[in-house]
């Protein structure tokens, strides 16, 4: 753990006094980018009415290659993508039945109860935890994660990304490192429990973290409106603060894909389509209204959250994805402020399993032995709460269940 971890309220007022001291230009870098911003809050909006701001593409053009460069530069632009039809609905709905039924035979709720178990990310988020279950080793998660059509669509993602480095690609992008995430299912007529909005992959560290200074190496210290949010270069030598909730990995996008049919008013996922929103947040706390130990809210060792009260600017252009059908996939840059959605008025579950792109580089690379070991006895993903609700259950998925690509990507097979 890095120095500066061990006393955080004051490695903040250090950090904010050096950055301010190294950007004599604050006030009128901040204005441009504050400009930029509220254009394209104003563009997002026109575009939602006018049937969506976020991107969607088919799985059969891009397995095609017949992905536009104009279609490629929306997504870097919005940060977001909806990629529809990547698997086949007939099986999504055998995967939906077989999750209920694997939640079911874990005795999960009851374990819940008796461990009072629920993961403390979310509570850290205004709006409470959705129904998100922490389980990571069922077969339908571990068959769509190792789906060849979720590597096309990962690779086609992870190329969107400028991957130049001074010894070569940061990272492989047709080389895929599985992350296992968890599952959610939210029942018809949920009048809480969504999250509030929040970005991922690290808080306070964007500050004071200095391996996060190259990524941002243009909004600090260079022209802020050259900075690329898809500019590899320094993402996979980040430093976060060790915690349950924030990713040890680097992920081009986070993603989910849909077990069932949601949309607007579902009790779904909510995007601030906009990818150099991070650009924003950053200089925002650094300006003269925000105290000196404070950087808008954020708190170590958990998601960055998003407020009114700090980044009402930002929050104007957030929206609801369009409606997703069983086996279409969501995708989200791992700096693009996201929410769920408080109240679920549809009239069916709103399922989905979380399944995001981490590519092949040194950084996931060395996560893949402890999520593997984690696999092979059926604890808890390393990244979070060690609930163990798997632990000595016969019926997760095992090595067995694992085709080739899946043992690759889990770090059980070389490439």
């Amino acid at each position: 753990m890095q120095a500066w971890m061990h006393n955080v309220p004051e490695a903040i007022i250090q950090s904010k006094a050096a950055l301010r001291a190294q950007i004599p230009d604050l006030a009128e870098r901040f204005a441009r980018i504050d400009q930029y911003v509220r254009a394209e809050v104003s563009a997002i909006r026109a575009e939602q009415a006018a049937g969506g701001a976020v991107p969607t593409l088919q799985f059969a053009d891009v397995q095609a290659g017949a992905i536009t460069k104009s279609q490629q530069e929306q997504i870097r632009r919005r940060g977001c993508v909806v990629v529809r039809g990547v698997f086949d609905p007939q099986q999504i709905v055998q995967w939906n039945d077989e999750i209920g039924r694997y939640i079911e035979a874990v005795d999960y709720l009851g374990q819940v109860q008796s461990k009072a178990g629920l993961d403390k990310y979310f509570s850290a988020l205004a709006s409470g935890a959705p129904q998100i279950f922490s389980l990571y080793w069922s077969k339908p998660q571990m068959q769509a994660r190792q789906h060849p059509h979720l590597a096309s669509t990962r690779a086609f993602l992870n190329r969107l990304w400028d991957l130049e480095g001074p010894h070569g690609p940061v990272f492989d992008p047709d080389r895929e490192c599985t992350y296992a995430d968890r599952l959610r299912r939210r029942a018809p007529g949920a009048s809480s429990l969504g999250l509030s909005p929040h970005a991922d992959a690290g808080s306070v560290e964007r500050w004071c973290e200095p391996s996060f200074h190259a990524v941002y190496r243009e909004v600090f210290f260079g022209d802020v409106m050259a900075y690329d949010p898809f500019r590899a270069l320094g993402r996979d030598q980040t430093r976060e603060i060790p915690s349950p909730a924030v990713a040890s990995v680097f992920r081009t996008f986070q993603g989910w894909t849909a077990l069932s049919r949601q949309g607007p008013g579902d009790g779904t996922l909510k995007l601030v389509p906009l990818a150099k929103s991070m650009a924003w947040m950053l200089l925002r706390a650094l300006l003269d209204d925000v105290p000196p130990d404070d950087l808008c809210g954020a708190q170590p060792g958990r998601a960055l959250s998003a407020s009114a009260q700090w980044h009402a600017t930002l929050l104007a252009g957030e929206v609801s994805i369009p409606v997703v059908e069983p086996g279409d996939t969501v995708w989200w840059h791992s700096d693009t402020i996201h929410s769920v959605e408080d109240q679920h008025r549809g009239s069916g579950y709103s399922n989905v399993i979380y399944i995001g792109a981490a590519p092949y580089c040194a950084k996931n690379a060395a996560f893949l032995p402890k999520q593997a070991e984690a696999f092979l006895q059926g604890r808890s993903s390393p990244d979070f709460a060690a609930e163990n609700y798997e632990l000595g259950f016969a019926g997760r998925a095992t090595e067995a269940d694992l085709s080739e690509l899946g043992k690759q990507q889990m770090g059980l097979l070389p490439w």
